[in-house]
């Protein structure tokens, strides 16, 4: 059960943290150029099918190797050990202000700063070529 939900949270299932690192990459990817997006885009599909293939692979495959036949299920331990982890993807995909808030202002001032070199350099290139 936990391997699925970090297997779909690598996805980017809408609800958990990937999908927030994905969309929000894509948004800004797009915004910049739209063929980097769409080939960007067709990466994530080919990692999520990937990832389901793995899954599948791993979960519902032949148990091979005969000395793995006697691991047993996950303890109550290493259950309150992932737990965290786990409360943290769902919480960050359904709320990801609470790490966006606090690197919003050094994202937003590092925009600020390089704005105006990448326009010198728009503005070289375009001087360049003509």
């Amino acid at each position: 059960m936990i391997f699925m939900l970090f297997t779909m949270a690598n996805v980017g299932l809408p609800g958990t943290s990937g999908f927030v690192g994905e969309f929000l990459t894509l948004v800004g990817i797009f915004k910049a150029n739209t063929a980097v997006a769409f080939f960007a885009t067709s990466g994530v599909i080919l990692s999520a099918g990937y990832a389901l293939w793995l899954y599948r692979r791993v979960v519902f495959g032949d148990l091979i190797k005969e000395s793995l036949k006697s691991i047993s299920d996950m303890t109550a331990r290493e259950k309150w050990i992932f737990a965290p982890l786990v409360f943290m993807t769902i919480l960050l995909g359904v709320y990801p202000s609470l790490v966006l808030d606090v690197t919003g202002p050094a994202v937003a001032a590092l925009l600020h700063d390089i704005e105006p070199v990448l326009a010198a350099a728009k503005g070289g290139a375009q001087a360049a070529t003509h």
